[in-house]
């Protein structure tokens, strides 16, 4: 299969959907096209969290604020996966947890004249993603079009500063649902019923039904993550934090 992660909406990805149809019988799946836009380190973050999932695939990423710019096009080997998309960090997270714990191969795209300036989804990462379905995953260097690089961008999402008093972390993504995904590992909740942010005392709860309707709380997401909640409500707005901003518990 090849799967589509995009921050496009509608109506982009079907065209290339259709790119890919010309090109392979693969399987396109749709990982989402409401990824938050032009903000490719967010998406890397449920990238990471979302792939490990599949089977083995390609995976074409394109959450690309610099189309049309001279930043490379990628595409990372990751253990029985391979990630296509833009050289701006978007890959690597994803990538490395695919890889778990193996080495990971880089290679940049000789992209020729792509039909626009401001759609290479179209035009350079769904071809590209076709043509690596087609080789196989094992045998991508015997596609012409790619050369093995170290040249490229080396994202990593931010870590955490743990003390005996409280750790201090950073909102890394926030969901449909308005809860706040922070990079602080679920374990620091471990034997606790409550912490304080700001100040003020917020319960540390199993799941968001274990506080009443409408109260603020904290606790431990899908992704092993310590997440800023509201039963029934939007974590962002009682919170008051936003993708990237500081985040500080004290126990």
């Amino acid at each position: 299969m090849i799967t589509l992660a995009t921050d496009f909406g509608q109506p982009y990805p079907a065209a290339m959907k259709g790119v890919i149809a010309r090109r392979t019988d693969a399987t396109a799946v749709d990982i989402g096209h409401e990824f938050r836009r032009q903000a490719p380190r967010e998406a890397a973050f449920w990238l990471r969290f979302v792939l490990p999932e599949f089977p083995p695939a390609v995976h074409c990423a394109v959450v690309d604020p610099g189309v049309g710019t001279d930043r490379q096009a990628l595409v990372v080997r990751a253990g029985d996966h391979a990630l296509v998309g833009p050289d701006n960090g978007l890959l690597l997270p994803p990538a490395r947890a695919l890889a778990d714990g193996d080495g990971i191969e880089v290679f940049a795209v000789r992209v020729e004249e792509p039909a626009s300036d401001t759609f290479h989804g179209r035009d350079v990462f769904a071809p590209v993603a076709a043509d690596c379905h087609e080789v196989g995953i094992d045998r991508l260097d015997r596609l012409p079009a790619l050369v093995r690089t170290r040249e490229h961008e080396q994202l990593r999402l931010p870590e955490p500063a743990v003390r005996s008093d409280g750790a201090t972390g950073e909102v890394v993504a926030v969901d449909g649902f308005g809860n706040v995904v922070t990079n602080l590992s679920g374990d620091l909740l471990d034997g606790r019923d409550a912490v304080r942010i700001d100040g003020d005392k917020y319960p540390v709860v199993p799941s968001y039904a274990h506080a009443e309707v409408g109260t603020p709380l904290v606790t431990v997401g899908s992704h092993e993550r310590v997440e800023l909640a509201v039963n029934q409500g939007r974590g962002e707005e009682a919170f008051g934090v936003a993708t990237g901003e500081t985040v500080r518990l004290r126990w």
